[in-house]
């Protein structure tokens, strides 16, 4: 039973057209966007006020850019906002039956909480490390492996009973890795091609594809605007693809799998994109505060689970390649880095700083100029994204 502010306005009075435009998915999520976006606007300054007076001011590194040691002291935990309005949001616009939703849900909290934690470590208690990467790894691990054991089951089903009942049947045969077709790897611009990934596939996949976005985009946040603009594009461009998915005409039509419940996720999408414009109001430059951990790794993973329920882990790739670019030059200039210095006693960088927005920025690009590109060039692969619904 729905009992969302949509479903308990459908029946005010049903004989009312105006009451039956809440049934649309369409429209409830245009309302999540302008509901997340006023929540966000409304809030934000309290929350910068707020996180000014507890003195939770970002530390800029020493050996960083020199031009960002007056960003010192500017408010972060920001994304606190950022989860806030889409929790409110969505809550109020979605269906409350809808599975796919909640674990999306639940896996951008678990991904918040464990930013929460290390932002706090390093900004109230002043411990530079934050929290252990070896801790963080495990609490990020844990969630991604058990959201990929849930999906797994999940995308093929059309219930949490029918996801039991195939979970259940998996273990009597002997944890065997069969999985229905709806499961496999699509290949984008291909009609037909697409491949079978088995359980184990599936999992280990989904895993990789939640963690390495949370972290991606967690790397990408280190520019006023630079990481919240590309997940609004990003997260957009799935909210189109999570609408056609759930739509049984629309996925017949255009070849793709047909997951029934997944076009909800099109609402936290929504609100998702109000909520990070709402924020881009105060996060450009000059940032007036700053998401940090709690906001890119959420956003990270929401991005990551989305796309493997709506079965476009490949295109999240191409959509997301900022997000790629800035992880890959990291594990790049630290693996060359480590490989130099074994081979050769001295280290030496592929880059002249990691993660790919600060090589530009010592390469004499003007911190806005990086950000803008960054986004132009989201803004195409977007686009690419979305023609591979008819170039198929």
């Amino acid at each position: 039973m729905l009992i969302s502010l949509a479903a308990w306005l459908q029946t005010l009075s049903p004989e009312l057209g105006f009451f039956r435009v809440f049934q649309y998915i369409t429209f409830r999520a245009v309302m999540a966007a302008l509901t997340a976006l006023i929540i966000g606007l409304a809030f934000g300054p309290w929350v910068i006020r707020r996180l000014t007076e507890l003195k939770i001011g970002q530390p800029i590194r020493g050996y960083g850019v020199t031009e960002h040691q007056a960003k010192t002291g500017t408010p972060t935990m920001g994304g606190v906002l950022i989860l806030i309005s889409i929790g409110v949001s969505t809550l109020l616009w979605f269906d409350w039956s809808n599975r796919f939703v909640w674990i999306v849900m639940i896996v951008t909290i678990g991904f918040g909480a464990i930013g929460w934690v290390d932002d706090w470590r390093k900004v109230v208690d002043k411990n530079p490390e934050g929290m252990a990467s070896g801790e963080k790894f495990f609490w990020q691990s844990a969630i991604g492996l058990v959201a990929a054991l849930y999906l797994a089951f999940s995308v093929s089903e059309t219930s949490n009973l029918r996801v039991l009942e195939l979970f259940l049947r998996w273990v009597q045969s002997g944890f065997s890795n069969d999985l229905p077709p709806k499961a496999d790897l699509i290949v984008p611009f291909f009609k037909t091609i697409s491949y079978p990934l088995g359980v184990f596939g599936f999992i280990t996949l989904t895993y990789f594809v939640i963690v390495g976005a949370s972290n991606a985009v967690n790397l990408t946040d280190g520019l006023d605007g630079l990481a919240i603009m590309p997940v609004v594009m990003v997260g957009s461009a799935l909210g189109v693809f999570a609408y056609v998915t759930g739509n049984s005409v629309f996925s017949r039509y255009l070849l793709i799998p047909y997951i029934p419940g997944a076009g909800e996720l099109l609402i936290f999408c929504a609100a998702m994109a109000g909520a990070g414009l709402a924020f881009l109001w105060f996060n450009a430059h000059p940032a007036q505060v700053f998401m940090g951990d709690v906001g890119a790794l959420a956003l990270g993973g929401a991005l990551g689970t989305i796309a493997v329920i709506t079965r476009q882990e490949i295109l999240l790739g191409i959509m997301g390649g900022v997000f790629v670019a800035e992880a890959l030059s990291v594990m790049l200039q630290v693996g060359w880095f480590k490989f130099t210095r074994k081979r050769y006693g001295t280290g030496r960088r592929l880059l002249k700083m990691a993660p790919l927005h600060h090589h530009f920025e010592k390469s004499g690009w003007k911190e806005t100029q990086v950000v803008i590109r960054f986004w132009i060039i989201t803004m195409l692969l977007c686009l690419v994204g979305l023609a591979s619904l008819k170039l198929r």
